[in-house]
């Protein structure tokens, strides 16, 4: 019986340090058929040049420009033919062995469209990484956190979430999917262009019927912040912003009016705090987040990406406020936050 083929797509923007670190090691996975493809984002360092020299085995898929996360892994998996994408960041460490739990865990169930490995930190290997941990939850008001991650408060990886479970977002770090459902639920928003476009589409997914699942028996390390680090205001506005987005496209009804209305104020909160602290640029990418989510209403909703579905049963789906019980409350951690039954 013939194996499902797997496409390793890295999508690349200048990051040909990280390219030179850690391609190695992912063109050395052992798994047939398996195609390496590295999609460039229009760079404009050596990275191109580089991979032809070095990996002439890795089909390489240019662009002449920036098009983001998103709308760049649309384009370039238009032009990838595989039954599995595993989209990774060309900061990622793989280990030995790593495709293999994803695509038993996937083949295992029809009704699964994604998963995603256990994420650790490349330079805190102890920890769990900011972007995924051990895979994504989402709160009442549409904060995400993960399993090992509330906020920018990250555990140590002690096997407490070694058991593969429903989650509500695989990350985009390293994020394993059948093709077919990822080009049926139109792939990521490119009105994102980067940051939360794969919690945007994972929401989608669930509305269509298909499940998302944590992967703890894959592992691999992740850098983190290669592109925009964590601080940039950049970063700040676009979180903010495709948050609010995502909010609108995905619920319905009078809950949406709510949950935008108060995660409004509490953002300003946070922005008038973050102003009174000293951090101007805070304030300014969220307030001018804020203002683009207006325009996006009045006069861009015709860009994005509606889900084609708005009812359906989600899970990993906390039903209240993960801001009061970590900031009020004081928990920390993911378990001492979410029912315990529900951890694993």
């Amino acid at each position: 019986m013939m194996q499902p083929s797997v496409a390793i797509v890295i999508l690349n923007w200048n990051g040909k340090k990280y390219l030179e670190q850690f391609l190695p090691g992912v063109v050395q996975t052992h798994y047939a058929p398996l195609q390496v493809v590295v999609a460039d984002n229009g760079s404009t360092d050596d990275s191109v040049a580089w991979l032809q020299q070095h990996f002439p085995e890795v089909r390489i898929v240019r662009f002449s420009e920036n098009h983001g996360f998103a709308k760049g892994y649309n384009l370039a998996l238009e032009q990838v033919s595989a039954d599995y994408y595993l989209l990774l960041n060309s900061d990622v460490q793989v280990t030995e062995g790593f495709i293999g739990p994803l695509l038993e865990l996937l083949e295992s169930d029809a009704s699964l469209a994604a998963c995603q490995p256990k994420i650790r930190s490349y330079n805190h290997p102890q920890y769990f990484e900011y972007a995924g941990a051990a895979g994504g939850w989402m709160d009442h008001y549409c904060y995400p956190f993960a399993k090992g991650r509330v906020f920018d408060f990250t555990e140590t990886d002690e096997g407490q979430y070694d058991v593969s479970a429903p989650i509500f977002w695989a990350s985009g770090a390293a994020l394993f999917i059948r093709s077919k459902v990822y080009h049926e639920a139109g792939g990521f928003d490119p009105y994102f262009f980067a940051h939360q476009e794969e919690i945007d589409l994972c929401w989608r997914i669930q509305l269509l019927g298909y499940g998302i699942r944590s992967c703890p028996q894959s592992v691999v390390y992740h850098v983190g912040g290669g592109t925009l680090p964590k601080g940039n205001s950049l970063k700040t506005y676009l979180n903010f912003r495709n948050n609010h987005i995502m909010m609108y496209k995905n619920m319905y009804g009078w809950r949406r009016l709510y949950v935008i209305f108060l995660r409004a104020v509490l953002d300003g909160v946070s922005a008038f705090k973050s102003l009174l602290g000293g951090d101007g640029g805070y304030f300014v990418a969220v307030a001018s987040a804020h203002l683009s989510f207006v325009k996006w209403m009045l006069v861009d909703q015709k860009k994005s990406i509606f889900p084609k579905n708005k009812k359906g049963n989600l899970e990993g789906l906390l039903k209240k406020n993960i801001a009061w019980a970590h900031f009020v409350k004081g928990k920390k951690k993911f378990s001492e936050i979410v029912d315990k039954e529900v951890t694993n």
